[in-house]
């Protein structure tokens, strides 16, 4: 009932006249979505999109891809503390997110494991694109719960004569951060090359209090050194998150000869990162990762086919987890992943694009550690994406079909298997107009995604989570079926965006505890991966309105609730109902901003889940209030100085979609300097 109100409030404070809303200096601009095949708006896609771009990107931009993303409704940070962070979104995270470099798939190793961290860094990402829901026709079978794609511009699209680029530095925050970043682009017109170079170091996190929990520190734990149940001891810092620290740091040269019909061009990029791991303070991991780009277009080709594209990545990743001062497992990544496509000419008004995707990937584990065996995976698809405009309407379908094999090499206690999957994906959705300020989007999905590597043939002590885990190679293709809804409001500078959506799943493949202790391997208690029937729902509001020519009034919103339809229950590491509202102020060369964020209590807990406790613990209520402050110098180049405050109210904030939730909360109150500038 209360959220119930809460949205009708919601509903008449936008869709009324605001002050000002016709001469208002702040504006929300339509912006291209790169990820999209057709060029859509991001006004104008069935599927709910967000996007980070300019000048908000680079003030939002945090330690990891997920913290940068994190006030996006319907997406959660999945830390393993502050260095490490895969984006969950509507409660959906591994294999069902799939995170993009400019279009191709990021081949590290932060699917498999909550302590690996992405291999891309926020400081020289140029835009953002965030997919929430299905979008497992254009991206491949395994994107049901999203897609987040990072563009990053290390490949030049268009023509330049002279220098452009931008600078920016940074020094403080709760981690203490000094980081920096460059990128420049050099153009003769026709041939454009482009470099980017950033540093970022990071201490120890300061925290407000002790970085355990009241709810943990009065729980026994499991000690797999005797096989017991023990108190938990505080061990991982007051006031200071032990063994947070991190230090990155990378580059990339590119290149492109510029067409008057379109563009070829190539890019190497390199990234480097160290960060401790606050669950064991002797356990450090160094990460190492080389990315060579090529993509490619060419447009009004005169005939059936207007367009083609082509783009591919090889990805050369490597990390080592490093336990005393002793390298104890070594993870590598090897595979080349690329998509071509063909844009075909209107029939009977439908336009789209047909397309093939392929990937090639070598995944070894190395050490004593290793859970997982050296395995291969190697997927083809086709696909087809089609819209057809109705007037001022828009209908969208399409088709995909996969062939998936996934070899285990055996080995030691591991099995040597090959596992073949065939997946077929479809969707249909709609764009109504109603008229020129409101419209309704929805979208009707079928999903089918392969199991992974270590979902099937994993059968070893993995330290993050503190399990046994144990694959099955008998497991099939998990199905889903989904629905997604919207209904979306704009007039001048105010808009609205309310939506809803149910997602089913047949076989979800989820990593289910044992109930017991008995049949223990290594004192570890096993945990399996099992299919089982699921539901996801959820509620998303995103909204803004000019209350004057300069002042802006942000609101946003998301609920996800999810079941375990098998055993009971719910699905762990769901994020509780969060609602928050920001002003957004600018004047001449000053800018402010507030915003307030609060995330309800979760007490919607999974039971058999944790090995410790036996089940999830509830995660408290918390208020994030922040503040930020820029002002434009008053020089011949285009300076911006910012601050920005987080946490004013020093609240211990722990997130519950975080495995270390109850180890490892987020930042105390901290303040941050800036300065950006562009040329």
């Amino acid at each position: 009932m209360k959220l119930k109100k809460i949205t009708c409030a919601l509903l008449f404070i936008f869709t009324y006249p605001a002050i000002g809303a016709d001469k208002g200096t702040l504006t929300i601009p339509t912006t291209a979505v790169t990820g999209n095949p057709l060029g859509v708006g991001s006004d104008q896609m069935v599927v709910p999109i967000s996007i980070l771009n300019g000048r908000e990107l680079s003030l939002k931009r945090e330690n990891t891809l997920a913290e940068t993303l994190n006030s996006i409704p319907g997406v959660s940070n999945s830390s393993f503390g502050p260095s490490v962070g895969r984006p969950m979104i509507r409660g959906m995270d591994s294999d069902r997110i799939k995170i993009l470099q400019n279009g191709v798939n990021n081949l590290d190793a932060s699917n498999l494991s909550f302590d690996h961290g992405v291999s891309i860094d926020p400081l020289i990402i140029e835009q953002i694109d965030v997919i929430r829901g299905p979008a497992t026709l254009l991206y491949g079978g395994g994107a049901v719960g999203g897609v987040v794609n990072a563009i990053d511009h290390r490949i030049p699209k268009e023509k330049l004569e002279g220098i452009t680029g931008r600078g920016e530095v940074r020094y403080g925050g709760a981690n203490l951060e000094q980081s920096n970043a460059a990128v420049a682009d050099v153009g003769t017109g026709n041939f454009v090359m482009h470099f980017d170079a950033y540093s970022r170091d990071a201490k120890n996190l300061r925290i407000p209090g002790n970085a355990i929990s009241a709810r943990r520190s009065v729980t026994n734990s499991w000690n797999p050194e005797n096989g017991a149940y023990e108190p938990y001891g505080n061990n991982h810092g007051t006031n200071r998150l032990i063994n947070s620290y991190s230090e990155s740091k990378g580059g990339a040269i590119g290149a492109s000869m510029i067409f008057d019909r379109g563009y070829a061009g190539m890019s190497y990029a390199k990234h480097q990162t160290k960060y401790g791991s606050p669950l064991e303070s002797a356990v450090s991991i160094d990460m190492d990762n080389n990315r060579f780009d090529f993509a490619s277009e060419i447009r009004d080709l005169g005939s059936f086919f207007d367009r083609a594209k082509f783009r591919a990545a090889y990805t050369d990743y490597i990390h080592k987890e490093i336990d005393d001062g002793t390298i104890a497992t070594t993870f590598k990544n090897q595979g080349v992943e690329g998509t071509f496509e063909l844009g075909h000419q209107p029939i009977l008004g439908i336009k789209g694009i047909v397309g093939a995707q392929f990937e090639n990937g070598k995944f070894q584990a190395l050490g004593a550690e290793a859970f997982v065996p050296s395995s291969k995976t190697n997927s083809q698809s086709v696909y087809l994406y089609e819209e057809l405009p109705i007037d001022k309407h828009k209908v969208t379908f399409g088709l995909r079909h996969g062939q998936h094999d996934v070899d285990s090499k055996g080995g030691g206690d591991f099995i040597a298997a090959n596992k073949n999957f065939k997946t077929n994906n479809s969707a249909i959705g709609g764009l109504y107009t109603l008229n020129s300020q409101w419209s309704l989007a929805g979208n009707l999905s079928h999903n089918e995604r392969a199991p992974s590597y270590f979902e099937l043939y994993a059968d070893g002590v993995h330290a993050a989570t503190g399990t046994y885990e144990q694959g099955q190679a008998n497991l099939k293709i998990e199905k889903s079926n989904g629905l997604d809804g919207q209904i979306r409001w704009k007039s001048g500078q105010n808009s609205l965006t309310l939506g809803s959506y149910f997602t089913k799943f047949s076989n979800y493949i989820g990593l289910i505890s044992s109930n017991s202790h008995d049949n223990e391997t290594e004192n570890y208690k096993p945990s399996i991966f099992t299919g089982i029937k699921a539901e996801f729902k959820g509620v998303e509001l995103e909204a803004k309105s000019m209350l004057t020519d300069n002042l802006q009034l942000n609101v946003r919103g998301d609920y996800v609730d999810a079941k375990d339809k098998t055993n009971g229950g719910y699905v762990p590491r769901i994020s509780p109902f969060k609602l928050g509202a920001g002003l957004k102020y600018e004047f001449d060369r000053f800018g402010a901003r507030m915003d307030v964020l609060h995330a309800f209590k979760q007490d919607r807990v999974a039971t058999n889940y944790n090995y410790e406790t036996g089940k999830e613990l509830i995660t408290d209520a918390y208020t994030n209030v922040s503040m930020m402050a820029t002002y434009k110098l008053p020089t011949q180049l285009n300076l911006e100085a910012f601050t920005r405050a987080n946490n004013l109210l020093n609240e211990e904030i722990r997130e519950h979609a975080s495995f270390l939730k109850d180890i490892a909360p987020m930042g105390g109150r901290s303040i941050m300097f800036g300065l950006r500038g562009e040329f």
